[in-house]
């Protein structure tokens, strides 16, 4: 059984890499698009709409490599299996942050292309709305979650002194 736990090590060693590595590319691929944008001649609208393209893909790189960092510290350097509910608050929580941050800015692209294109709207007001869903039910699970940490201290105390790893 060992060996096949510590192929799922290498497995999600594996996905990390691969997630840095479209996170990188993304990032190459960003900088590539606004480099054009600003180095082209067109208006300055179509300018500010491709930087603000370029800034999207941005925010999913940012995604790549939050979810690279976390498989690799959560999988790979702490071994941890999540289980209790300090460990999942933790990595759901590092997911969270990073899908709610690029939905916003997500959401800020579609007001932009909104205002040239008025039946994006929708999509622009679909996007913010689901960035408040998120928010509300981030914050209740939060809240559920630390009476479940109350009633396993010993859990926190765990995850706490697996910390060390990391530094």
């Amino acid at each position: 059984m060992k060996h096949v736990l510590r192929l799922y090590g290498v497995a999600h060693a594996v996905t990390a890499f691969l997630f840095a590595l479209a996170g990188l590319t993304l990032i190459w691929l960003a900088a590539r698009e606004g480099w054009q944008a600003i180095q082209s001649d067109q208006a300055v609208h179509s300018v500010t709409l491709a930087l603000i393209e370029a800034l999207g893909i941005l925010a999913a790189a940012v995604v790549a490599l939050q979810i690279s960092q976390t498989v690799a510290e959560e999988e790979v350097v702490r071994d941890a299996h999540i289980s209790a509910p300090t460990r999942v608050r933790r990595f759901l929580s590092r997911f969270m942050v990073v899908i709610v941050v690029a939905l916003a800015v997500e959401a800020l692209v579609s007001i932009f292309k909104a205002r040239s294109d008025p039946d994006l709207l929708l999509q622009a007001a679909a996007v913010i709305t689901s960035v408040g869903i998120l928010l509300i039910g981030w914050g209740w699970f939060i809240r559920l979650n630390r009476y479940a940490e109350e009633l396993e201290p010993e859990a926190m105390a765990e995850a706490k002194k697996e910390d060390h790893k990391l530094k």
